[in-house]
């Protein structure tokens, strides 16, 4: 029994689970923003079957990056302990874990509808692509954020089945919030990545432009809130949540400076994962006040 719960301990490592933080809510915006248009009513049915679709392509994308990064993962100190090049899970096992996450997702996706079963290849292709993508681009970080931002847009087809400008609004906005932090976290590793022939803003710009390209980069973040909020009309309650939102995203900013990395761990995972979770609450609460 203590092996079989090590053993999940370590593959709930692998996918970094707790980083569900930063895609779940948007998705759930997705779904909230679906169930408040006309004919279309609550259904715990699909809900289930969007969580699991995004358990199973998170899953599926981490594993996929751990594997395809195991070589550089395994030279790096800070990586060095990480599952695959600890031997915690052996690359084979990795293997497995990818291929039944992968199949698992095709298969829910065609329980929601056939667009949703449709695009499904798409999606896979899209949020496996940010693995390889570091190998040849900076632009790496806005390919993990365009993975990231089809959970909104998602969701909402699978309740609508038919595409509509708001939810790809929260697209744009995830997109560019996840693409400004990753920046943010590849400081890290800008020199390790330069050594290794590795591409990203930090290591082929240098750290001062890749922070400054962030704050460029979120501050589209904050216009695309502000056109989601008069996109759908929103109320008190959504600006509330937008307001707690931007300051959020302008505290990781003031935390990081380019010689001082020590924060950067609260700006990534903390105050992003704060962020995108009462963002959230405060868009579904509004959506459901309005709809009453």
């Amino acid at each position: 029994m203590s092996y079989l719960i090590k053993s999940a301990g370590n593959y709930f490592s692998l996918v970094k689970f707790s980083h569900t933080v930063f895609a779940m809510p948007f998705a759930l915006i997705g779904f909230a923003l679906a169930i408040s248009e006309p004919g279309h009513e609550f259904s715990i049915r699909v809900l289930v079957l969007i969580i699991l679709c995004m358990v199973f392509a998170r899953n599926t994308a981490m594993a996929f990056n751990r594997l395809a990064d195991r070589r550089f993962d395994s030279l790096n100190p800070r990586t060095s302990n990480w599952e695959i090049p600890s031997g915690k899970i052996k690359p084979k096992a990795a293997v497995v874990f990818i291929i039944v996450n992968a199949a698992l997702f095709i298969i829910t996706t065609g329980f929601i509808n056939r667009l949703t079963l449709y695009l499904s290849p798409l999606a896979l292709l899209i949020i496996l692509s940010y693995s390889l993508s570091k190998r040849i681009t900076f632009l790496c970080h806005f390919i993990l954020g365009l993975g990231l931002g089809l959970a909104p847009t998602g969701a909402y087809l699978s309740v609508t089945d038919a595409f509509s400008i708001t939810p790809l609004i929260y697209s744009f906005i995830v997109l560019t919030w996840v693409s400004g932090f990753d920046i943010i976290y590849a400081l890290q590793d800008d020199d390790f990545d330069r050594a290794n022939n590795l591409y990203s803003l930090p290591s082929t710009r240098g750290r001062k432009n890749a922070l400054a390209a962030s704050v460029v980069i979120h501050f589209i973040t904050f216009a695309l809130v502000l056109a989601a909020g008069f996109s759908g009309t929103g109320g008190f309650l959504y600006w509330m949540g937008a307001g707690i939102f931007t300051v959020l995203l302008i505290y990781q900013h003031r935390i990081v400076k380019h010689d001082d990395l020590s924060r950067v761990g609260v700006a990534f995972g903390t105050t992003n994962g704060i962020a995108s979770i009462f963002y959230a609450i405060f868009v579904i609460l509004d959506l459901y006040m309005k709809n009453r």
